[in-house]
């Protein structure tokens, strides 16, 4: 169809979308204030798109993501559709990029219990209460939708609730989750309320494109479209000067995931289900995070 074969080569790859980002945020950004003191370049909005269906993966080249970030992505995503918000289960994967968060939320939540960081992603997702009779297992009502009627357009995660937003001390920075199926390309559209451009957004994107992957290959589709959209996208000021360095390097190749199972679950996706393969990107970056 020339038509597909239009569409899957009409997006450029992730390190140019994501050097338009940065040169965008760090020529226009305005200087805005935010609750770590750092202060910040700001714009409103910015619209990533990807398809997944050329076999290309958008993890970033401009700096290394390499084995630790992507066994943090993997064991996240694991962690999330648990259910879980505990952070000793996500250690079991040795993955520990929520340690930083258990120590603030202890002291503005000292009833809960240790490792405990409230209702989060994990309970969204599997538990979400907003006052009705019982919870919603969100993840699993998308997965039966997407086996008994793909063309809904009511297949979606929304993971800020009102009703539990101030029982956490960091909110969810991806809100909102939308799949869309036609013709057995299954795509995906994440909002991104807050985004740490530096630090969050390459790792969040390879997250969501891996979470996209996973629910088309347990629903027999073709992944195809992640459209990935920031609200609030901001560099911090001491992450300036590296930004300005990586916007300079050299683009790479994307990679591709294999991935080496075929689970009748989205639940039964274990870590090391998937490979990242073909992927040569610049020297890592040691990037500050705002705490």
């Amino acid at each position: 169809d020339p038509r597909v074969e239009q569409r899957e080569n009409s997006y450029p790859p992730i390190d140019e979308q994501y050097r338009d980002l940065v040169q965008r945020i760090l020529r226009v950004g305005q200087e805005k204030s935010d609750p770590q003191g750092v202060g910040n370049l700001s714009i409103h909005g910015y619209d990533f798109t990807f398809d997944l269906s050329t076999g290309k993966f958008p993890l970033l080249g401009l700096r290394n993501l390499g084995r630790g970030e992507w066994r943090a992505m993997r064991g996240e995503l694991a962690w999330i559709m648990s259910g879980s918000t505990n952070v000793a289960d996500l250690q079991k994967y040795g993955v520990h990029i929520w340690d930083q968060w258990v120590e603030p939320t202890k002291k503005d939540f000292p009833e809960y219990p240790e490792g405990e960081l409230g209702p989060v992603y994990g309970k969204q997702w599997r538990m979400f209460e907003a006052g009705g009779p019982e919870p919603v297992d969100q993840l699993m009502e998308a997965m039966r939708l997407l086996r008994e009627n793909p063309d809904s357009r009511r297949i979606v995660i929304s993971v800020w609730n009102p009703y539990e937003i101030n029982n956490v001390f960091i909110s969810p920075c991806v809100r909102y989750l939308q799949f869309h199926h036609a013709q057995g390309r299954l795509g995906l559209t994440a909002i991104q309320r807050s985004a740490d451009v530096p630090v969050g957004v390459p790792f969040d994107i390879a997250e969501y494109a891996l979470f996209l992957m996973m629910a088309a290959k347990v629903n027999n589709m073709h992944p195809a479209l992640l459209r990935y959209t920031l609200v609030d996208a901001h560099i911090y000021k001491d992450q300036i000067p590296m930004m300005e360095d990586l916007a300079r390097r050299q683009s790479t190749q994307e990679p591709s995931v294999i991935i080496h199972s075929s689970p009748e679950s989205i639940l039964d996706f274990k870590p090391e289900h998937f490979e990242l393969v073909d992927y040569n990107p610049n020297p890592p970056m040691k990037i500050p995070v705002a705490l």
